[in-house]
């Protein structure tokens, strides 16, 4: 079972400058029991592909760079420790897609991708195309000679580096099983399923999220806790889609959370952010960032269907992001950058809000609170602003939050009062006992009370954001400690 404490997301090269044993040192050491667990980003070979390691050439090997499977053994002893499970592609480097590209259908990894043959065996109509849903603009589909003087058509969701997996066929089953052995074998207790959504593809539907899709990860989950270790599923879509996933997985993200947060904060109003947190799952993980940008999609409308926010909210939270950033999220965003993403914003978390202490400490208060186990990217840990001299270097849009840090970065982040302040309220996260207990929620315009209450215990943040008074009511028996947000960074 999962510990309910603050995990820490990161890449173990980007928050040392070096690899798996050093990250273990920073949490014995610097970050000495503040995290109960840890998402160590891909670090699998290679991490420095076109996608930042979620795009594996070899999914079941450690990057040398990083360490070996005994460093993640030894970090997944004293930590909860989660994992991708790549489930929808693998690199067009692997030795596996390279074969296929000098044999063609000779090969023997020849059914370990997919064609749109192999969904389209009748051919594709322009309306099935247009019909399939992609997060990115332009066709799923390259077309690829291979060495046999054919073409074909296959199936890439994201880039044309990342071939996706056929799923259903014995060799992608037995790539898949290969790579959760290999994970349950090394004390990693909780799997990822990175970009589930997309794996199960069907003629004449949108090619995400099916009804297969929920059967998929039902048997997925299942097959993981036969072999000790959980599950949460990576799904940005619908808020509706969440609910239903949180249902049919042992965890969900709430990533309708970080854009709400931020419209309550932008607009001084919470309505939006109390009518989700009625009615969220419970079984969840809470961010308000990651390695990949803020969604957006997740609050928004789809299709006819309403979303927690309008299309005109959306708008004007994207916009607001782009003016508190002074403009360097818009350099990062959509067409502006190579790794152009229809539902999310790249931006730090700190820099949306202006690089505003309180705010951000806000924010953070808002989602320690809300119900699910918290989570924390590196980046957001040391309130890290936009680094636009790797993105100007690389051009990835969302490499503006994915911070090459030093020991001397860590050193002088760690001195800064809002940090001082974050890693305060993770403590109080982790240690207050009604956070075990039953979560309620209140409020509307611009106030709203997050409350948790256990036995005789209970804990409660009051926020007026209009006036940005900010209290945390501690109550136990008939003592009462009254907490002002303002004093953590005092």
């Amino acid at each position: 079972m999962i510990n309910n404490k603050v995990q820490l997301i990161t890449y173990a090269d980007r928050i040392t400058g070096q690899g798996i044993d050093e990250l273990s040192n920073l949490l014995n050491g610097p970050l000495k029991d503040v995290f109960a667990g840890v998402h160590l980003l891909p670090f699998y070979n290679p991490i420095d592909g076109s996608d930042a390691g979620f795009d594996p050439i070899d999914h079941s090997e450690v990057d040398s760079r990083l360490g070996s499977w005994q460093d993640i053994q030894a970090l997944g002893a004293n930590y909860d420790l989660m994992a991708d499970l790549i489930v929808n592609h693998v690199s067009a480097q692997s030795y596996q897609f390279k074969d296929v590209l000098a044999k063609g259908k000779e090969s023997e990894f020849w059914d370990l991708f997919l064609t749109k043959d192999d969904v389209f065996p009748n051919g594709m109509s322009e309306t099935e195309q247009k019909a399939i849903y992609r997060p990115r603009p332009g066709s799923c589909f390259t077309p690829i000679k291979c060495g046999d003087g054919n073409t074909y058509d296959f199936w890439t969701t994201f880039t044309d580096n990342q071939i996706d997996i056929n799923v259903k066929s014995l060799a992608g089953i037995e790539y898949l099983n290969n790579v959760l052995t290999k994970f349950s074998e090394n004390n990693v207790n909780i799997i990822r399923l990175d970009a589930a959504g997309y794996a199960i593809k069907q003629a004449g539907t949108n090619c995400f999220m099916l009804d297969e899709t929920f059967a998929y990860l039902d048997k997925l989950s299942a097959q993981a806790n036969d072999l000790g270790m959980e599950t949460i599923a990576e799904i940005h879509s619908h808020y509706q889609t969440q609910v239903e996933v949180a249902k049919r997985v042992n965890m969900v993200y709430d990533f309708a959370l970080p854009p709400l947060i931020l419209h309550s904060l932008f607009s001084n109003n919470a309505d939006a952010l109390v009518d989700w947190l009625a009615i969220s799952p419970r079984n969840c993980l809470t961010v308000l960032d990651t390695h990949d940008g803020i969604g957006i999609i997740d609050a928004g409308p789809m299709g006819e269907k309403p979303g927690l926010l309008d299309a005109e909210q959306i708008d004007n939270l994207v916009e607001t992001i782009h003016e508190k950033s002074k403009g360097q999220s818009r350099l990062a965003t959509g067409a502006a950058a190579s790794n152009v993403d229809l539902y999310q914003v790249n931006c730090t978390y700190y820099n949306a809000l202006g690089a505003d202490d309180f705010d951000y400490l806000l924010a953070r208060a808002i989602q320690f609170f809300a119900p699910g186990i918290p989570q924390v990217y590196y980046g957001g840990l040391f309130a890290c602003e936009n680094d636009m001299d790797l993105l100007a270097n690389t051009n990835v849009g969302r490499d503006i939050n994915r911070p090459y840090l030093s020991a001397a970065d860590i050193d002088k982040a760690l001195a800064k009062p809002v940090v001082n302040g974050l890693i305060k309220l993770i403590k109080l996260r982790n240690e207050h006992p009604a956070f075990n207990g039953e979560f309620n929620v209140k409020g509307e315009g611009t106030s709203c009370c997050l409350n948790w209450h256990k036995d005789n215990s209970s804990i409660e943040l009051k926020v007026n954001f209009a006036s940005r008074e900010v209290l945390i009511i501690d109550q136990h028996d008939n003592e009462q400690v009254l907490i002002s947000l303002a004093d953590f960074i005092a």
